[in-house]
């Protein structure tokens, strides 16, 4: 629905800071592809990585056209006719096509913010990576200059004849939240939960 559109930078990079996931659109010999991946924002770009020899890479390092989406579900609108069931929601979509990082200390920061985006004081905790594991991962970057968001929020929107009908309506809210952590079975014994997964774990009931 055009009403639902939003073109404020801000409303689109709040989207994108919130999400974790993003879907990534592209077309390869005739055959299109939505691959689910996590994404970082740093400014005005838009960071997503993979495997050096991934499709997905080697495409829109090429110079494909892309399309980069995220989705943030916040409740089910529940209405009072099957026609106007509905979800509350935020997304974000992002044309445009994207540049390859080259320089080893722009691709370092678009991993350093991956690690961030997880979980923050993450990339302080953990050993960094290695020459040989940056070369086998490539980043990409995509600018947000064409970019827009779309936003549903508030209770059903019912016709008036079906107001006095006798069935409940209302939003059921949604969030995602995090678990109690489970310690990897090879973990050594006697490591504590790290500072920045108990912070981030706690904020997250």
């Amino acid at each position: 629905m055009p009403a639902r559109a939003r073109y404020e930078r801000e409303i689109v990079e709040a989207i994108l800071d919130e999400a974790l996931v993003a879907h990534l659109a592209f077309t390869h010999d005739g055959q299109p592809y939505a691959i689910p991946t996590l994404q970082a924002r740093v400014g005005d770009t838009v960071y997503v990585h993979g495997s050096a020899a991934s499709r997905m890479i080697r495409t829109l390092a090429a110079g494909a056209p892309a399309c980069l989406t995220v989705t943030l579900l916040d409740g089910l609108v529940l209405a009072r006719s099957a026609a106007h069931q509905s979800v509350n929601y935020r997304s974000a979509m992002i044309l445009g096509s994207a540049r390859l990082l080259e320089a080893e200390s722009e691709k370092l920061l678009a991993l350093e913010r991956f690690t961030e985006r997880l979980v923050p004081g993450r990339w302080a905790e953990v050993r960094p990576p290695t020459a040989k594991e940056l070369k086998g991962v490539s980043v990409l970057a995509m600018s947000l200059q064409e970019c827009s968001a779309k936003v549903r929020s508030g209770p059903p929107l019912d016709d008036p004849p079906d107001m006095p009908l006798e069935v409940w309506a209302g939003v059921v809210p949604l969030r995602l939240a995090a678990g109690t952590p489970r310690p990897d079975p090879q973990l050594r014994e006697g490591i504590a939960l790290s500072p920045a997964v108990r912070r981030w774990a706690r904020e997250r009931p």
